[in-house]
């Protein structure tokens, strides 16, 4: 029993790595799935095309997959057109805000197609088939006429004469090391952006952690609150139907509310809210200070709301 309580709280305590984790694992199973069962080189002419679009249309659709399922895209884009006056345009600055804000949403969007393309490339046979009908490797047949470019694209299919049996492994050997190559360069991208995120934040590791357990309760607590909220509000409404009575009034947070609590949070160097709940309650219900302006998070500090709310989806 003392095990099991230790594996999960080692599970809670690693869900996000584990999270990734497990997404890469169901990536690599697919790709090997993919290029097992369904990848079937032509051997032909049309092999740069068929090789191509198994590599990079996979992992694009991965990567819009990603986005969707992440719960900040669609609070970004929530009312959008409608917060503007017709005919006007969003202002440049809050347009570059709003893109900085999806970049973190995109790195985490990214996890799966990259490993679609790492895994794809170390199992070099999408590779092999889309070089095989390119330029790039029509050099081998410099002075040699039509017949040896055939043979080229039967390279896949791997019925070779021994002439360009070398092709085949080169092919391969350039496909692991760009593959590897991929790999070492994104851990160092993540490497460096992490280390720059936590050497510029303005708060202590202690505070950081504080931060993060204050989002998820606080998201435990809304959601739970908002469901028995709810189911009150539906039980009057269902009465007075069946019983044809009028409601007893029913307090329930106006639209411009929920517009405010649902605003990008804003770290401000004056007072420290740890939300924009927090800051809403805390400045008059929100009528001090619109929440969401005034600022964007440190990206350090960005994350937490970023991870919390993917989490509970509010």
């Amino acid at each position: 029993m003392d095990k099991l309580q230790g594996a999960l709280e080692f599970c809670i305590r690693h869900q996000t790595a584990l999270g990734y984790s497990t997404v890469s694992l169901l990536t690599a199973v697919s790709e090997y799935i993919f290029s097992s069962v369904l990848f079937q080189c032509p051997c032909n002419s049309e092999n740069m095309l068929y090789g191509s679009v198994f590599l990079i249309v996979p992992a694009f659709i991965l990567f819009l997959l990603g986005c969707m399922v992440h719960a900040r895209t669609w609070c970004l884009l929530m009312g959008i057109c409608l917060k503007k006056k017709p005919g006007s345009c969003q202002p440049w600055g809050t347009f570059c805000c709003r893109c900085l804000v999806l970049l973190p949403v995109a790195a985490k969007a990214s996890v799966a197609p990259l490993t679609w393309i790492v895994v794809a490339l170390l199992r070099a046979s999408f590779y092999e088939c889309a070089v095989s009908g390119s330029s790039l490797i029509q050099h081998v047949c410099k002075d040699k006429g039509q017949e040896c470019l055939k043979l080229l694209l039967k390279i896949p299919c791997k019925k070779l004469p021994e002439e360009i049996q070398g092709e085949f492994l080169s092919l391969q050997a350039q496909s692991q090391l760009i593959g590897w190559f991929l790999i070492v360069s994104t851990m160092t991208v993540a490497l460096i952006v992490k280390s720059v995120t936590y050497c510029c934040s303005p708060v202590s590791y202690l505070q950081l952690k504080f931060w993060k357990i204050y989002w998820k309760k606080e998201r435990e607590l809304f959601r739970t609150k908002a469901e028995e909220h709810a189911t009150k509000l539906a039980e009057i409404n269902v009465n007075c139907f069946f019983e044809s009575t009028n409601p007893a009034p029913f307090q329930t947070p106006s639209s411009e509310d929920w517009q405010k609590i649902s605003s990008l949070y804003a770290s401000h160097s004056q007072e420290q809210y740890y939300s924009v709940l927090h800051q809403y309650v805390n400045t008059n219900r929100g009528n001090s200070t619109r929440p969401g302006e005034g600022g964007q998070n440190p990206p350090v500090l960005g994350s937490v709301d970023e991870e919390n709310a993917s989490e509970s989806g509010f």
